[in-house]
């Protein structure tokens, strides 16, 4: 994935694509944030029609799928406000999304005007990767209720998309502790009718800075053995600063090997 916030992003997206031999996804929010950033003083004075034209971007240039935080939505909000959490939002799309709905007394546009995400989508013939905005940052907040009601929606939102003959899938946790990491695979499977799940580690304790490629293998083997399709690597320097190449390196290492033992299971 190309999660590039600096520099000419549109640039280095399409330098990716041509050089690159297999698929490609983006986050398009994040480019459409820093641009608002820099036409408009602030992420939240961003409009619909910024976001869109960012998501049209990606998917003419050629991008496979795209990232989108579809089901963030006021309800969602209001769980998260009700319930509480420790780590709060930690997905930087969701929390672009968030920032934006409360300035805004808005609902969120990817949700709102879904059918013209799937029209984009289907133009382009490029894939939805429905992306967990309200994933827990934290052991404490795993398979919380705001979590779950973004779950819920998103299982809603598969439906309408393959309804639409829009291929999709679901993105997950986050951090998750080992005793809940099968039962978040069976409920997305059974929500989101048996589409492909792609989980962000997960990572099984909150104190393995330093080495969360060890943790996030450890839940990406347990995860895919209970029925995960992709895993997201994670590097040494999560949570501590932007990888290097030798991060980069460790970090596949031990997803690639977390994949393996799930594959001959």
């Amino acid at each position: 994935m190309d999660l590039s916030t600096g520099g000419d992003i549109s640039a280095i997206r399409q330098a990716i694509i041509t050089s690159s031999s297999v698929p490609i996804g983006t986050v398009p929010i994040y480019q459409a944030g820093i641009e608002a950033i820099e036409r408009h003083g602030a992420i939240v004075k961003m409009t619909a029609d910024d976001l869109f034209a960012a998501i049209e971007e990606h998917a003419r240039d050629g991008v496979d799928f795209v990232t989108v935080h579809c089901g963030v939505t006021r309800s969602a909000i209001d769980r998260l406000k009700q319930q509480g959490r420790v780590a709060d939002v930690v997905s930087r799309g969701g929390a672009f999304l968030i920032g934006w709905m409360l300035y805004n007394e808005r609902e969120n546009p990817l949700y709102e005007q879904y059918d013209r995400l799937l029209e984009i989508a289907i133009e382009f013939d490029v894939t939805l990767s429905l992306g967990d905005g309200m994933r827990p940052g934290c052991l404490a907040d795993a398979t919380d209720r705001a979590q779950v009601e973004e779950l819920l929606t998103l299982g809603e939102l598969v439906q309408r998309a393959q309804e639409a003959g829009v291929q999709v899938m679901v993105e997950g946790p986050g951090h998750l502790p080992l005793n809940q990491i099968e039962t978040n695979v069976r409920l997305q499977k059974a929500v989101c009718k048996g589409v492909p799940f792609y989980v962000l580690g997960p990572l099984v304790t909150d104190i393995g800075a330093g080495y969360d490629h060890i943790t996030g293998a450890i839940g990406g083997a347990i995860a895919a053995a209970a029925g995960t399709d992709f895993l997201c690597y994670v590097t040494p320097s999560e949570h501590l600063s932007l990888p290097d190449f030798e991060d980069v390196r460790q970090g596949v290492i031990a997803s690639r090997i977390a994949a393996h033992a799930a594959d001959i299971v």
